[in-house]
């Protein structure tokens, strides 16, 4: 993709400015709503199923969000709602939530899903419907045109550009002989097919690819499959055993030799690094979307994010340290409602009639700064392919705490347009 990092129009950087600013604003009085109907947002959760961890913790920081977004004067002056449904971490089962929230509860749009086997599932409906359908997820499902115009991800960046990101540097520090462990549905395969294709580019080889269906519980059997020359173990994992599964990794290697390990902070979402078991991890990196323990360069808006999505210095509840975050990606769900916001306000958003204004406004973002509406960093959004691009960082176990050792740059992750859904019919 050949592009350029200008800033934006006057009038487009103070859409998205604002957005922010208005945010940022000490001692704001909560308005006193009109007589306007309030703005509806579905969010299609993963309350149930394998995503449940993350959808607790999306759902949560979509209620910050609402919170401050709604103190700060709502949308076009007036009040906004998000009606929640579970989808189950289900493709069936988000197709026809995208149906009820979109006929049923008269959504405006719909935002939230994560794992890519329900976008992928859900997206086509949405189309169907002609309503704004903006995901949570990584897959390169949006970017490389699977879906449809009505669908964009403009709140985190995807698998092809994280790995695109980090390849260099593990190749570099860690060593050129990799082994990936990863699941075996669309995002597992998005890792495979990009991680594997940045490795050869760096002059590195894969040496095995073990796929690992996301609903197993035990992974012992999947170890031994390890080549025992592999220099660098790659894993990501999702699900409700991803505790099980760094703990029978380590069992595995045990107090021996193993390899440099490079995981996604995915494998360890929601889970405490002082678990038992997990001490093998020590000197260990991670790709983070979002560093989970606040980094001593962090912003001055980190602490106001982390105090309003109840989230304290280490990524854990601030009500109990033991019940830990999704901290490297629920970040993207204040950023899409506020990329909602930035959009509704420049297209002018009345109603339904102005779904298809919105997705053009949203097109026309190209730079969005970082500020406490986009506390994950600077990005840029491709209007064509409808995918933001940012920052990654890699950050290194020590202590059992995750200290950032490296920060990509924004053009480390960008690749050639795969498709230009702003020529297509809606």
């Amino acid at each position: 993709m050949t592009r350029k990092l200008t800033g934006l129009t006057a009038s487009r950087r103070a859409v998205l400015q604002g957005a922010g600013a208005g945010l940022l604003t000490a001692g704001f009085v909560a308005p006193i709503w009109a007589q306007a109907a309030p703005i509806k947002l579905g969010f299609q959760l993963h309350r149930t199923g394998i995503g449940a961890a993350y959808g607790r913790w999306y759902e949560r920081t979509a209620q910050a969000a609402l919170k401050m977004v709604n103190d700060a004067g709502g949308i076009n002056g007036r009040p906004v709602e998000i009606v929640f449904e579970d989808d189950g971490t289900d493709p069936k089962r988000g197709a026809e939530v995208v149906e009820k929230l979109t006929r049923q509860h008269n959504c405006d749009l719909i935002f939230g899903p994560l794992f890519s086997h329900v976008v992928i599932g859900s997206a086509p409906r949405a189309g169907e419907l002609k309503v704004p359908y903006l995901v949570c997820s990584e897959g390169f499902h949006v970017a490389g045109g699977k879906l449809n115009r009505w669908s964009m991800q403009p709140g985190i960046t995807d698998v092809r550009a994280q790995v695109q990101s980090m390849a260099p540097w593990v190749l570099a520090n860690l060593g050129k002989k990799v082994t990936m462990v990863f699941p075996d549905y669309a995002f597992g395969h998005d890792h495979r097919d990009y991680f594997t294709a940045a490795v050869e580019a760096g002059g590195g080889k894969v040496l095995a690819q073990i796929a690992i269906p996301p609903t197993e519980t035990t992974f012992t059997r999947y170890m031994p499959q390890i080549p025992t020359d592999t220099e660098v173990l790659y894993h990501v994992m999702v699900g409700p055993a991803v505790l099980t599964f760094v703990k029978e990794l380590g069992e595995f290697y045990g107090s021996g030799a193993k390899p440099q390990i490079f995981g996604f902070i995915d494998s360890l979402e929601a889970v405490d690094m002082a678990s038992p078991g997990l001490e093998f991890l020590e000197g260990s990196h991670f790709w983070e979307g979002h560093c989970r323990n606040k980094q001593p360069d962090a912003p001055d808006y980190e602490a106001t994010y982390r105090a309003a999505v109840g989230v304290d210095d280490n990524g854990a509840s601030v009500s109990d340290p033991k019940d830990i975050s999704t901290y490297g990606h629920m970040f993207s769900v204040w950023e899409t409602l506020h990329i909602i916001k930035a959009g509704m306000e420049s297209a002018g958003y009345q109603g339904a009639a102005d779904r298809q204004k919105f997705v053009e406004a949203v097109e026309a973002m190209t730079v969005i700064p970082a500020s406490l509406a986009h506390v994950q960093g600077e990005k840029v959004f491709n209007g064509k392919t409808h995918q933001v691009f940012g920052l990654q960082f890699i950050s290194r176990v020590e202590g059992g705490k995750l200290v950032k050792v490296h920060t990509s740059s924004m053009e480390d992750g960008m690749y050639p347009d795969a498709v230009d859904f702003s020529t297509q019919s809606f």
